[in-house]
């Protein structure tokens, strides 16, 4: 990778040397970034945005996230770039750049969590630490060809971990191979984990009806591929009214918990907000607490029903985003239109706050396309091991 592509991924206020974990531990001999949303000790959390990182002290102490890879050996090697205030599935920050996707040149790194996931896919590092809201970690993980975790909401400790919308935002991470991605998990989760073989498999037709045909076809063709290895697969939907009722109830609430979150802030600086982020901020500003609690009660209802098919022992499998990463160039109309495709997509997940895994799934006009399984709750576990168990049929497709 060029260095200029190579530069892309991280921040300007980046670490000045590396942070040596310790010197045995099961993440040993491992280099990781992290997310610019993440406290490390005497360092400034930027959120993606110049006048948040101006007007704020550096961090008195690592966050538990950075902490426990530390401890387990991981060094961390730089801080990267995200989406301006985490509000957007790009990867494009109109103030620091947009991180090169070595794995489709010319088009998004997808965000937020934009230069952790495109310095893993260039093979800067062994692992990254994102965040994911409506999408931030799966979304990354399909465009640049890597394997991304979305765990079961509050498994990691997340205190220090920069905030957007708490009912959603969980910390998540990126990894190239199966096994590193396992072992972070070891590192990472909590003791909530709800152990049960998988025995069933759930194609969400609904979901696979959400992805363009030839992405689609592609993804059902590695599931026969995998069908050796997998239990039973049988044929279902999920979404009772369609995605939209759900995909409009989180877009609600995510733009009042996000204005609770940066409002404050937003309305005394009055930062230069980048194209696409300042138009949601400002429908953020408009949305009132009995829209946003009515709108819960949509996702109280939606969360209940995805929960009782996402049983212990039972997977979705559905696409994780509906195309190959977009080209840089795209329009900011069309962008917008992409990202809710995408969240009719991410909303499942979000909603119910249970672990969706993507896995490299092969490759569509030299762009990489990701396969996601959707577990129960504390199933995150059981998540991984599938990824290390496909793991030979990871990027045939295509």
């Amino acid at each position: 990778m060029p260095a200029q592509g190579y530069r892309s991924c991280f921040v300007p206020h980046d670490l000045q040397a590396p942070l040596k974990g310790t010197a045995t531990g099961p993440l040993a001999g491992l280099n990781a970034v992290v997310k610019d949303m993440y406290d490390i000790a005497s360092e400034r959390t930027g959120c993606g945005s110049p006048e948040w990182l101006a007007t704020h002290p550096p961090a008195a102490r690592h966050c538990p996230p950075v902490q426990k890879i530390l401890d387990a050996g991981a060094t961390i090697i730089g801080k990267t770039v995200c989406d301006e205030f985490f509000y957007s599935v790009s990867g494009a920050n109109a103030h620091y750049g947009t991180p090169v996707n070595a794995r489709a040149p010319g088009r998004l790194p997808g965000g937020s969590s934009a230069g952790s996931a495109a310095a893993c896919g260039a093979g800067l590092c062994d692992f990254a630490l994102g965040s994911d809201t409506g999408g931030s970690v799966r979304v990354p993980a399909s465009f640049n060809g890597i394997y991304g975790l979305r765990p079961t909401h509050e498994r990691i400790e997340h205190a220090g971990v920069a905030d957007m919308a708490p009912s959603f935002d969980v910390p998540g991470w990126f990894a190239a191979t199966p096994g590193v991605f396992q072992n972070v998990g070891a590192v990472l989760l909590d003791k909530r984990r709800v152990a049960a073989k998988i025995d069933r498999i759930v194609l969400l037709e609904d979901a696979f009806e959400q992805a363009e045909e030839p992405v689609a076809d592609l993804l059902r063709t590695l599931l026969e591929l995998m069908s050796d290895d997998l239990p039973e697969i049988v044929h279902g939907k999920i979404a009772p009214d369609g995605f939209d009722p759900w995909r409009e109830a989180f877009r609600i609430v995510q733009a009042y918990e996000t204005w609770q979150t940066f409002g404050e802030f937003i309305e005394a600086q009055k930062p230069k907000l980048g194209p696409g982020v300042r138009e949601r901020m400002a429908f953020a500003a408009t949305v009132t607490k009995p829209r946003a609690d009515a709108n819960r009660e949509t996702i109280a209802r939606a969360r209940e029903h995805i929960r009782k098919i996402a049983a212990k022992g039972t997977v979705l499998a559905l696409p994780t985003a509906p195309g190959i990463a977009p080209k840089i160039e795209i329009s900011g109309s069309e962008l917008e239109k992409f990202r809710t495709r995408v969240m009719r997509l991410t909303c499942t997940s979000g909603i119910s706050g249970l672990p969706q895994m993507s896995i490299p799934a092969g490759t569509m006009h030299g762009c990489p396309v990701g396969l996601s399984f959707i577990g129960w709750a504390g199933g995150d576990e059981a998540l991984l091991d599938l990824a290390c168990e496909l793991s030979r049929h990871c990027g045939m497709a295509g």
